[in-house]
């Protein structure tokens, strides 16, 4: 069976070579010229890998690189981009890309890069399907929360929030991360919704408990964490 392949680039002229090439080596490519539809298909799709382009028009492609990772969704990720810096690549690996190319390129590395990663995607294991952190715990399949023995329930909106507070634990998720990875834009970054949210979610899970897990970081974002 030909391997699927997602290429989300803006450049006709670059999406059309790779395309091209990787058609005439017996691969299936759908091809998305913004971040949203990108996303769009890279939920829904069943792609072996995708090939991202990291400036996109509507989302830009560490927006969608994060909304995928967020959504649990670990299809293999190879970023192209013009920023070559260490910074720019060391930034790309580290928010859940999988290897990162910067242009130009030629097409044989892309391609030599591209197998090595569903060589190394086939052989990973299954997804993730329990999260946790101290006594916390939940389950992605069930859809369950609980403290210790204590069960929590949620809104869909509040599962969503925790699921991307857990996948990140023990770092600090700015109101921007979460906007992105939680709520799709759908809100100003300068609106309470992320704030009422999280003062919900607090509640539920640290209420009446003797350690906290969620804390604020004063001009920064929160944190889900055991250590204040």
């Amino acid at each position: 069976m030909a391997q699927k392949i997602l290429l989300i680039e803006d450049d006709a002229q670059t999406a059309g070579y790779i395309v091209k090439g990787l058609t005439e080596e017996g691969m299936t490519v759908d091809h998305a010229a913004n971040g949203r539809d990108g996303l769009f298909h890279a939920t829904d799709g069943g792609y072996d890998a995708i090939i991202l382009d990291r400036m996109l028009p509507g989302m830009d492609g560490m927006a969608v690189l994060g909304a995928l990772r967020a959504g649990g969704i670990h299809t293999p990720v190879l970023m192209l981009s013009a920023l070559a810096a260490v910074d720019d690549r060391v930034a790309g690996l580290t928010a859940g890309s999988d290897d990162y190319l910067t242009k130009p390129f030629a097409f044989a590395e892309l391609l030599a890069r591209l197998r090595l990663m569903l060589r190394r995607g086939g052989a990973s294991a299954q997804p993730t399907t329990r999260l946790s952190c101290g006594g916390l715990e939940m389950d992605l399949l069930s859809r369950k929360v609980k403290r210790d023995s204590r069960p929590i329930e949620l809104q869909p909106r509040e599962f969503r929030l925790l699921e991307y507070l857990l996948r990140h634990k023990e770092q600090v998720v700015t109101r921007t991360m979460l906007l992105e990875g939680v709520w799709d834009y759908h809100f100003d970054p300068g609106t309470n919704v992320i704030d009422v949210h999280v003062s919900r979610l607090r509640r539920k899970i640290d209420d009446g408990e003797t350690v906290p897990l969620i804390h604020t970081v004063r001009g920064a974002g929160y944190r889900l964490g055991t250590e204040a």
